[in-house]
C-alpha cells in the first residue's frame, strides 16, 4: 500500500514540526540530497554513495533491477527463488557462511524480491564496509549451487508461499485480484509465484535467470552513513570493478490494454470477517517528468496520491470519520492508497471491512461515496495544507534512518527515476491544488477501469494441516 500507511505511527506527535515546516522552503529539504555522490564504474555498474556522519554505521546495499515482472510465464517466483539461492555459496564461502560472517562483524543482512527489483543488503559498523563489499561482489560474480541444494530450498519457498499466502485469505485475496486485474501486464503474477510453477522450477531455470539479468550492466550500489564517497568508490572499483559485464536483452513492452469495463471477483476463503477491495487503474509519475514541466498524467498521478492521504492519511481523516465512527458505523476499518511511480502499472486501492451486520457491499458503497463526495465538493484549503505538511515530514522523518535512506536511493534507481525524485517530488507536491484534488476524484474512480474483490468468510478450517520442520525462512 506504499508508504501513505506508515504515517499514523510517527505523525500523532508531531504537530508543531509540521506547523513549521509548512513554511520551510523547497530547498531546505533537499540540501542532504546535495551530497548524493554518483559514479558509474568501466563495467556498467551504477554506485550511489550518501554520507550521513551522525552514527558510525553504515547500510551497503546491491540493487539488480529484474523482479517478478521479467519473468515468463510458467516460472513464475523465479525471481525469489534466485534470491534464496544467493545465500547458497561461492566458490571461496560455503552455504550459509556468507550470513554467519556478517553476523561476526556486527551486522544484520537479509534480501527482499518485488515486483520491479531485487536487493540484498548488510548493515553494519561503517568500519567493516570493506568486508561485507567483498563478501557481495563475491557472490554477485561467483553465485553458485548444486542441483541438491536447489531442490531443498525450493521447499522453503513453496513453504514460505504456504504460510505467507495460502493460510492468509487477504494474501490470497490480493493475488487472485490481481491476476483478474491485469490482463497483459507481468504485475498479474505473484511475486512468490504460483504454486504450480514452483514445483515445475528446476535448477536450470534459475541458473538462466541469473545469467540473463545478473550482471554489473543491470545492477547498482547503494551506500549510505559515516562513509567518505571516495574512499567507497575505490572500495567498488576494487571488488565490484573487475566483474565482466553483457549486453541487457531486450526488454519488450507489455501494455496493459484498456480494461473498458467492471470486473468482480467474488474470493471464498476461510475468515472471521469479510473484506471489499476496490482497486482502480491510474496513471503513474513518469520519471521523464522530474525535471522541467510534467505531462498531464504526472500531475494528476501526484494529485491522486493527495487524494488518499485525504481520504485515510491520518487519524481521524475522512474515510475514518464517515464509516467507522459514527454509531451505525459501517466499517470497522477503511482506507485509501494510490501508487505514484512504478515500472509496471499503477493502481489507487479503496479497502474496507464491514462492522457486525453490514455487508462488503454497504461498505464498497460508502467507499466510493466518500470519493464522489470530494468529486463534488472538493477540499477544504487547510486539509489540503494538512496532508501536504504530513507527506512531507513524513519524507524527511524516513532519513533518520541510513537504512531508509539507502532504501529510497535504491528504489528511485531501480524504477528509474532519479536519485534526487522524493525531493523534487515534495517541490511539485507544495502546488497541488484542491481544484487538481477534485478533478482527479471525478476523472479515475468509475467503474470502466475498476476491478472489485470481495472475501466471503468462510468456516475456519478445525485442523490445520501440518507443516514440515523446515528452517531458512527469509525476510
Amino acid at each position: 500500500m506504499k508508504h501513505l500507511n506508515t504515517w499514523r505511527l510517527r505523525l500523532q506527535t508531531c504537530c508543531a514540526v509540521l506547523l513549521a515546516l509548512a513554511c520551510v522552503p523547497a530547498s531546505a529539504a533537499s540540501q542532504d540530497a546535495a551530497n548524493v555522490r554518483e559514479y558509474s564504474l568501466p563495467n556498467g555498474m551504477k554506485l550511489i554513495v550518501r554520507p550521513d556522519h551522525r552514527a558510525p554505521t553504515a547500510v551497503h546495499m546491491l540493487w539488480v533491477r529484474v523482479g517478478s515482472m521479467d519473468e515468463v510465464d510458467g516460472t513464475s517466483g523465479v525471481a525469489h527463488v534466485l534470491e534464496h539461492m544467493m545465500f547458497k555459496g561461492t566458490p571461496t564461502v560455503k552455504a550459509g557462511d556468507f550470513s554467519r560472517q556478517v553476523a561476526a562483524l556486527g551486522g544484520r543482512e537479509n534480501a527482499f524480491t518485488s515486483k520491479d527489483y531485487t536487493g540484498f543488503f548488510q548493515q553494519i559498523p561503517a568500519n567493516r564496509l570493506e568486508q561485507v563489499m567483498q563478501l557481495e561482489a563475491d557472490r554477485f560474480a561467483h553465485n553458485q549451487w548444486s542441483d541438491e541444494d536447489f531442490r531443498k530450498e525450493l521447499e522453503v519457498v513453496k513453504e514460505e508461499r504456504r504460510l505467507r499466502t495460502e493460510d492468509n485469505p487477504h494474501a490470497r485475496l490480493s493475488e487472485a485480484m490481481n491476476a483478474v486485474a491485469f490482463t497483459a501486464s507481468p504485475y498479474r503474477r505473484p511475486i512468490v509465484g504460483w504454486m504450480s510453477d514452483l514445483e515445475a522450477l528446476t535448477p536450470d531455470d534459475a541458473r538462466a535467470f541469473f545469467k540473463r539479468w545478473y550482471t554489473p550492466t543491470n545492477a547498482a550500489v547503494v551506500v549510505a552513513g559515516d562513509v567518505d564517497p571516495d574512499a567507497v568508490y575505490a572500495l567498488a572499483q576494487k571488488y565490484y570493478g573487475g566483474i565482466a559485464g553483457h549486453a541487457l536483452p531486450e526488454r519488450k513492452p507489455r501494455m496493459e490494454p484498456e480494461q473498458g469495463g467492471l470486473r468482480r471477483l467474488d474470493f471464498k476463503a476461510p475468515a472471521e470477517q469479510a473484506s471489499v477491495t476496490l482497486a482502480f487503474k491510474i496513471p503513474s509519475f513518469a520519471p521523464a517528468a522530474m525535471d522541467g514541466e510534467a505531462d498531464a498524467d504526472s500531475n494528476d498521478a501526484l494529485a491522486l496520491t493527495m487524494l488518499a492521504a485525504v481520504l485515510s492519511g491520518y487519524d481521524n481523516a475522512r474515510l475514518d470519520r464517515a464509516l467507522t465512527q459514527n454509531d451505525d458505523h459501517v466499517a470497522d476499518s477503511a482506507s485509501a492508497s494510490c501508487g505514484l511511480g512504478a515500472r509496471g502499472p499503477e493502481m489507487c486501492f479503496l479497502y474496507g471491512v464491514p462492522s457486525a451486520g453490514k455487508t462488503a457491499a454497504q461498505v464498497e458503497a460508502a467507499l466510493r461515496a466518500q470519493v464522489a463526495l470530494v468529486a463534488k465538493e472538493g477540499v477544504q484549503e487547510a486539509e489540503l495544507q494538512r496532508v501536504k505538511n504530513q507527506w512531507i515530514a513524513s519524507e524527511i522523518y524516513k532519513l533518520d534512518s541510513v537504512f531508509n535512506q539507502g532504501r529510497i536511493l535504491g528504489t528511485n534507481w531501480a524504477i528509474g527515476f532519479p536519485t534526487d525524485a522524493d525531493e523534487k517530488l515534495i517541490a511539485r507536491l507544495r502546488k497541488v491544488t484542491g481544484a487538481q484534488v477534485q478533478a482527479v476524484a471525478a476523472k479515475y474512480f468509475g467503474d470502466d477501469a475498476l476491478t472489485v474483490a470481495t472475501l466471503l468468510p468462510q468456516p475456519l478450517d478445525k485442523v490445520r494441516r501440518p507443516r514440515p520442520a523446515i528452517a531458512g525462512l527469509r525476510h
